[in-house]
This record gives C-alpha cells, structure tokens and sequence, in this order.
C-alpha cells in the first residue's frame, strides 16, 4: 500500500496483481465470456490500472495492463484500454472515494438486466447489508458516452447497478470489495430466481427486520444501498415443519414446482399402495423420509437449472 495526501492506495504491483487474480475468478465463475468484461483498480489520486482491450480475463498477464491518468489518458503499457473504461472513469469521478470498478455479464443477473427487473425484495439478510437495492441503469450502447451518463445516478446512493441487456457493474473501496459485491449480485439474483420464478414462494422481510439489517450495516461502514420495498408485516416468525403429506401427494410429487416433470421411482407410481393405515395419511416414521426426499427434490431442481445455465 501506499499513501498519498492520507489517503491509502494499493501499489502497482499490488493492483495488477489484484486484477489478474480477480479476472481469473471472474472467468472461473462463469461471469464472463470470450473477451468480455472489464477491471479497473486506482494506484493514486489521478492514476488507475486496468485490463486491456480484446484480452480473456482468464488469461491475463501483468505487462497486458494498461495504466491511465482519470481522463483516460494511457501512462503505461502497449495494450490498448476497454472502450468502456468511461463506464469506470465515470465511477471515478462521481464518487471519489472509490477504488475499483468491476463489470461481468454474470448469467443470472444478466437475465434480469435483459428483463428489466432490479434486484430489490428484502429476501436475503445478506443481501440487504451489503447490497440494498441494485437497480437497472437505461439501455445505453456499449462503448459510447451514453453508458457511463447512464449509470452517473447511482454511483453515490448505491453499490451496484444493472446495465440494462448488457450486464453488472460494481465498485467499492478496493479491488476485492468491487468483486465481492459482484459475486454477491449473480448469488442473490439467482435466489430471486429460484424462489420467485422455480419454488413459486418467497418469505420477504419485514419493515422492522429490514431498518435492523440497515442500521446495522452502518457499523460494516457501509452507508450506501438505498432501502428495499418490505413487507408490512413479519410473515417468517414461526418456525416451519413439514406439512404432513397425503398418499396423492407422496414421494416425488412437484406439482408446486412450475415447470418441473415429476420423478418417478419404480413402486411409487399411481398403482402403489399408499403405506400406512389406509387413510391416506402417512406413518409418523415416514414423516422424516418425506421431508428429504422433498428437499432432494428441490436441489436436484437446483442442481439441472444450473447444469442448463451453464451449457
């Protein structure tokens, strides 16, 4: 680290470093395609390090690396920068106390910048703490002036904003919060997704239970995120048992899962017998196989939406 005018800056060495360690995340995480995607990270009060144009973040060297001054002016390296290094120079200049800027196309949370659709219910104590709300920045072309004039309104209320059908933009106080708070974008996204769009259920937080988890986060030193729509009243206060299943819906059954063919397993089809008294209910005994098999069920649904993602 180095200080300049008391502020603390990574070094150099300390920032391409971070770069190339956080482009290989980045790729490893399926956050990004091809060439797509782009770090910037400040070395002192006019002067940051970024990736290079036409380069995977996979596969990324130090001397790749391309230092400018805040104008986008090139100090150091062959390579040429991003075109959407104005997208970061704009974060630079909008909020001085940032760090490091960090764009992906991550694919869940793309989808919802493609939809139009922020990523706003309290649904996730984490969620709320460390990113509030995320919304989606006006459709602007890749490359142009129109992008970081898009995205100016957030840069000082919020941590992350959608690009709408492009992708994700985060920042923070350096390097690694810029790439968590990326990671933390894709992961609530996709619970939003699975609990909205494949479970059917959400559970979200009360008004009460949201100011706690914003009050709190001030202690993180995190005063930025906006506050999400909550819920009046508190409907997750009661501890949840499994409901008791019938023979009709035994086993497999995913009825409640939209789009989901049920898994049969030899023996449990319509003609078999339901076990028990006859009544229809089960046996006490088979309550605790009922409930993980239904929880097997939702992971493997888990498990085939991301398999399909991924492909």
């Amino acid at each position: 680290m180095v200080t300049i005018k008391g502020v603390k800056y990574m070094s150099d060495f300390e920032a391409k470093n971070a770069i190339i360690d956080i482009g290989k995340r980045m790729y490893a995480r399926g956050f990004v395609a091809a060439n797509d995607g782009n770090i910037s990270c400040k070395v002192g009060p006019n002067a940051i390090w970024a990736t290079p144009t036409g380069v995977s973040k996979g596969f990324m060297k130090p001397e790749m690396l391309v230092k400018l001054d805040l104008t986008g002016k090139v100090l150091q390296g062959s390579a040429r920068p991003s075109s959407e290094i104005k997208m970061h120079l704009r974060v630079y200049e909008e909020n001085p106390n940032v760090m490091a800027v960090t764009h992906a196309h991550p694919p869940i949370a793309t989808a919802f910048a493609v939809a139009g659709i922020g990523l706003e219910k309290p649904i996730l104590t984490e969620g709320v703490t460390t990113l509030g709300v995320v919304p989606v920045a006006k459709y602007a072309t890749p490359g142009t002036q129109e992008v970081p004039d898009s995205i100016a309104p957030f840069v000082n209320s919020y941590n992350a904003v959608l690009l709408s059908n492009h992708g994700a933009l985060t920042w923070g106080k350096d390097a690694y919060e810029a790439f968590y708070r990326l990671e933390s974008v894709e992961y609530y996204a996709s619970l939003l997704m699975y609990t909205g769009n494949i479970i059917g259920k959400q559970n979200p937080l009360s008004c009460g239970q949201v100011q706690t988890l914003i009050d709190n986060r001030k202690n993180f030193g995190i005063t930025t995120g906006g506050t999400p729509p909550c819920s009046c009243e508190a409907t997750n206060m009661e501890d949840v048992i499994t409901n008791v299943v019938t023979g009709a819906q035994r086993n497999d059954d995913v009825s409640g899962l939209k789009g989901v063919t049920p898994i049969v397993k030899p023996g449990t089809g319509k003609s078999a017998q339901a076990p028990g008294c006859g009544c229809g209910s089960i046996p006490p005994e088979k309550h605790e196989r009922s409930a993980r098999t239904k929880e097997e069920i939702i992971a493997e649904v888990v498990r085939r939406v991301t398999q399909e993602m991924s492909r």
